[in-house]
């Protein structure tokens, strides 16, 4: 890979296994906002990027070369190998080799701990839209403006601190629904107790779960989806409709129960359970599996 700044932008030339519409749309974010152009717009870390691929080439819009690597270098994980993962995986079963070919250029972003609680707590029970319409009014009325890009205002995610500020109801008028009580007890027992979340990174991935269940409105698959996302723990596997579809599709029997289904994969895929996730959950949701 070649790296080199032009302009406003940082250019990737011969990046492999990278593809943004793969890595922004394998339901580990929701910040990332698909353009006209077919390009994604974010903000992380207080800064706005754009990321456009064309041919062989990732443009990293609005940004520069010290930006790219104190940031996202570390963001999109570009030392990992994925294609010494991806071997692996392939080699595990014909589902995981079609799942792999077809997802190619996924990428687990390193995100922020506190912004993944916060917005998987959102996640449970709801859509898509709804859950960036939440996340962009929390962070819109709570954050900080950061600036403008392409004509649309931007704001960073707020601080536990800026949360704990609202009301249950000014939580719900950012239209989270009923989670509104969750993310009040949530950033007021962080703030109460001085917990920093991020600190979870360095504890096993069971006390990470289990420190994370403590929270109101974090079950077993929103604590492994904040604990894969926002912890990197990779031994994780969330599972939802379209993971327990896949699964039941290719691995086990269709009235195995939840957690048998998580038992079997983190069993079966052991400290990759959280990459293959990401490639069966997009190789299900983008083909109808199991519908």
């Amino acid at each position: 890979m070649k790296v080199y700044e032009k302009g406003n932008s940082v250019i990737l030339e011969d990046i492999e296994d990278f593809e943004p519409k793969h890595i922004f749309e394998c339901g580990q974010c929701f910040r990332w906002i698909k353009e006209e152009d077919d390009s994604y717009t974010g903000v992380v870390e207080g800064k706005i990027l754009n990321v456009k691929k064309e041919g062989n080439l990732v443009y990293l819009n609005n940004t520069n070369l010290e930006d790219f690597n104190n940031i996202w270098y570390d963001y999109f994980d570009l030392k990992t190998d994925y294609k010494a993962i991806k071997e692996k995986l392939r080699n595990m079963d014909e589902h995981l080799e079609k799942a792999t070919e077809f997802g190619y250029g996924i990428r687990i972003l390193k995100q922020d701990s506190f912004e993944m609680l916060i917005s998987f707590i959102i996640s449970s029970n709801n859509r898509i839209p709804m859950i960036q319409r939440a996340i962009n009014n929390l962070s819109r009325t709570y954050g900080e403006f950061i600036g403008e890009y392409n004509g649309k205002e931007y704001y960073s995610f707020p601080t536990a601190k800026d949360l704990n500020k609202a009301t249950t109801e000014e939580i719900r008028a950012c239209q989270t629904g009923f989670r509104d009580k969750y993310i009040k007890t949530t950033v007021e027992r962080i703030i109460n107790e001085n917990d920093d979340v991020s600190n979870y990174r360095n504890l096993s991935t069971e006390e990470c779960l289990k420190e994370l269940l403590k929270f109101n409105g974090v079950g077993a698959k929103v604590g492994d989806c904040i604990a894969l996302f926002g912890m990197q723990k990779f031994d994780t596997f969330p599972v939802d409709v379209w993971v327990k579809r896949v699964m039941q599709e290719f691995y086990v029997d269709e009235d195995l129960s939840l957690p048998k289904i998580r038992k079997y994969a983190v069993e079966k895929f052991e400290d990759l359970s959280g990459y293959a996730q990401q490639y069966l959950f997009y190789y299900a949701r983008e083909l109808g599996i199991g519908k």
